[in-house]
């Protein structure tokens, strides 16, 4: 049940008999609080759009009579650091990191480029940790471009991320874990695309359903298979060790041996790289939730990207250490191939980590995208109704 709006400034009544204030937007509406007021004292906003300008102090006393509606903070450190992790490390790593060999056609050029695109996702990182400070209202980009350019930008970006951009991205990611998960199932023959479209689906499914369900659910679940994948790049590492103490260093120590790529081919292996970063940024569609933010937002950031980044690197010399550069070009599944090739009997772990690596991925974006579309229509750039929350569970479900 979510909370109706009415024409009047009343308080509603929580389930739990408590009363739970309300605020009028621009055209009269009015929406349940989410914020109950557990957090530490802020001042009053400059403004009321909404997206929380010139804010002093970064904590909230509770919400009072046409104040703007707000979430309660329920993710520390260790949640944002798996919302970071868990959005970044998706199927790309496991399935096809060669993307730079090819552009590059040198393991030590691809090397550097790898490190210089976790350097660039960090300063950006940092950047926003500076933003979402000072503007503690979700919705990243959004709210930024309020700031910044006024809401013509701002209203533009929350319709294309909501109709294209993270629907696209939900559906890459759950198409790819409905591939791996359906090919546990047929080994003489590819899957059929319609059982993997419905698998796919049936894992949308149950993503919304958890993230409306309960807020630290869709956090326990983030948590839960962010420590999984890691479980995963650990093993993969291990076995990468392992070969190296063999002496299998023969495709590392002649790393610059290749022709020197041009321009327009370090150019094209950097959008590659800076796409297998993607999701930096995903913390900040979240500061209204996160506790303490003056301090965890930039610590999860500081923790999250050097974490993924010194993990793809590792990766990478893993995977050459099993394999030389032109197989891993032309493996489809690169994990795969290095599973078969170095766990033996447990080389089923590869398929079933990109599974896990792709399940959580698609959890910590939904989370992100739906706190886009709430902050959004609380400022009457999208649907009223999805600046709904929960009467009883405080999600906002119907964003």
């Amino acid at each position: 049940m979510y909370q109706h709006v009415q024409p009047n400034n009343t308080n509603h009544i929580h389930a739990n008999g408590h009363n739970v204030p309300t605020k009028t937007t621009s055209n009269g509406t009015m929406c349940a609080n989410g914020s109950l007021g557990t957090e530490g004292p802020e001042a009053p906003e400059t403004d009321s759009s909404g997206t929380g300008r010139m804010r002093k102090p970064l904590e909230r006393n509770g919400s009072t009579q046409n104040h703007v509606v707000h979430l309660e903070r329920r993710l520390g450190l260790f949640s944002g650091v798996a919302l970071i992790v868990g959005t970044m490390i998706g199927s790309g790593i496991f399935v096809s990191p060669s993307g730079l060999l090819v552009r590059t056609g040198s393991v030590g050029v691809s090397f550097i480029i790898w490190l210089a695109c976790g350097v660039l996702s960090l300063l950006g990182a940092l950047a926003y940790a500076e933003l979402g400070t000072m503007n503690t209202s979700s919705g990243a980009e959004w709210a930024y471009f309020m700031d910044a350019y006024g809401p013509a930008p701002a209203f533009l970006f929350s319709w294309v991320s909501t109709l294209v951009l993270k629907p696209s991205q939900m559906a890459i990611i759950c198409l790819s874990f409905a591939q791996y998960a359906v090919e546990a199932f047929v080994t003489e023959c590819d899957p059929p695309r319609g059982v993997v479209k419905m698998v796919a689906l049936v894992a949308i499914v149950m993503i919304l359903f958890v993230n409306c369900y309960s807020v630290n659910l869709g956090m326990a679940v983030q948590n839960v298979f962010t420590a999984a994948k890691l479980v995963a790049v650990v093993v993969v590492i291990c076995g990468g060790a392992w070969k190296l103490m063999q002496g299998n260093t023969q495709h590392l120590s002649n790393a610059f041996n290749g022709p020197m790529p041009n321009v327009g081919a370090i150019a094209t292996a950097f959008y590659t790289g800076l796409w297998a970063y993607d999701g930096w940024n995903n913390l900040n569609y979240v500061t209204e939730e996160i506790k303490n933010p003056s301090k965890n937002l930039p610590r999860s950031i500081i923790i999250g990207i050097p974490l993924v980044t010194l993990c793809y690197a590792l990766i990478n010399i893993s995977y050459l250490a099993a394999m030389s550069p032109q197989e891993m070009i032309e493996s489809e599944a690169v994990a795969v191939t290095f599973g078969n090739r170095i766990l033996g009997a447990l080389a089923w772990l590869m398929p079933l980590s990109v599974t896990i690596s792709t399940f959580g991925s698609a959890n910590g974006t939904l989370f992100a995208a739906g706190r886009l579309c709430f902050a959004a229509s609380r400022e009457g750039h999208l649907l009223d109704i999805l600046s709904y929350v929960h009467v009883r569970r405080l999600t906002p479900a119907p964003g």
